[in-house]
């Protein structure tokens, strides 16, 4: 049987921080990520537009807090405060941090990092990397991804959350190459699955954005928001 100390499912932007984050924390943590697709061919690579954080390169006004504020007023009023407020706090240092991973950010004539208008967002405060920012971000993170020694499975399509009296035990995954099966034992199970943009009958996601991890996630019990 397959058995590692963290499992993570999906390969994008999300799953990959996450191991990296493991990794660099605790290099000695078994961790494995499991993705439908290959992680290069997570939907995460089709983010053109690029990531917002008050780094106040072009518009020196800026603050975490408008930052916080443009996120909720997006999201109707929505989003967990707290949630937002941790968010926009962190976003510059993410931003900084994933530069010295080696994101090719693009860049203002003095060699900082660019910012640009964004729908939404009152000042001027998205960075980017020409119209490829989702691009540029994964592939950096999935070659951290061998820096850290994570397992990565990929186009391995995890069917069943595995719970024992209220708590994650492994997953229960398929092979699309050949239809294996394999019970994979963890003593940590993370989503980082996506969005589900497919129950959609006009929408630009990927094929692969279908909510599979919602659905194993609520049917687990976890309230989603």
């Amino acid at each position: 049987m397959i058995e590692h100390d963290v499992i993570i499912v999906g390969g994008g932007l999300a799953g990959c921080r996450a191991a990296v984050e493991i990794g660099r924390i605790n290099p000695s943590i078994d961790v494995a990520v499991v993705a439908k697709t290959h992680p290069i061919r997570s939907h995460s690579v089709a983010a053109q537009g690029g990531i917002a954080a008050t780094l106040k390169n072009v518009d020196s006004t800026d603050s975490w807090e408008a930052h916080a504020f443009d996120t909720v007023k997006g999201s109707d009023y929505l989003a967990d405060q707290d949630a937002v407020e941790l968010l926009t706090k962190e976003a510059p240092d993410v931003v900084i941090d994933l530069e010295h991973m080696g994101v090719l950010f693009s860049r203002l004539p003095d060699g900082r990092i660019a910012q640009r208008a964004f729908g939404g967002h009152s000042h001027n405060r998205t960075c980017y990397a020409a119209d490829k920012t989702g691009h540029a971000m994964l592939h950096e993170l999935v070659n951290n991804l061998r820096r850290y020694g994570v397992q990565v499975y990929e186009e391995w399509y995890v069917m069943r959350l595995i719970l024992e009296e209220g708590q994650a035990k492994g997953l229960v995954m398929y092979h699309i190459l050949d239809g294996r099966l394999e019970v994979v034992r963890a003593k940590v199970v993370m989503f980082a699955t996506g969005g589900y943009g497919r129950v959609f009958n006009t929408t630009s996601n990927d094929f692969a954005s279908t909510g599979d991890g919602l659905a194993m996630s609520a049917i687990a019990g976890v309230p989603l928001q």
